[in-house]
């Protein structure tokens, strides 16, 4: 076995004329769903985008949480530690 069809998986005629037949039948069925290649790139392109603005969303209210988490714990914790060392004496 050559390279040339290690690489390709087969004889490379026959993976060609595979590609083509497989091409052309997604290619009427995304034709016949009205999805032309530049409206795929651009829902792909709009779904990364989204998928970043929630994704950095969430990084945001996670923040949000921690501060308000931070707001009601550090200052118990704070009591706490004065307590315990005013005990410990």
């Amino acid at each position: 076995m050559n390279a040339l069809t290690r690489f390709f998986g087969g004889p490379p005629l026959w993976v060609l004329v595979r590609l083509l037949v497989f091409s052309l039948v997604v290619g009427i069925v995304l034709q016949w769903l009205d999805i032309t290649p530049f409206a795929l790139v651009d829902r792909v392109v709009g779904f990364v985008r989204r998928l970043v603005d929630r994704g950095f969303d969430a990084v945001r209210d996670v923040g949000n949480y921690l501060a308000v988490g931070a707001m009601v714990v550090v200052p118990i914790w704070l009591v706490m530690r004065v307590l315990g060392t005013a005990r410990g004496r």
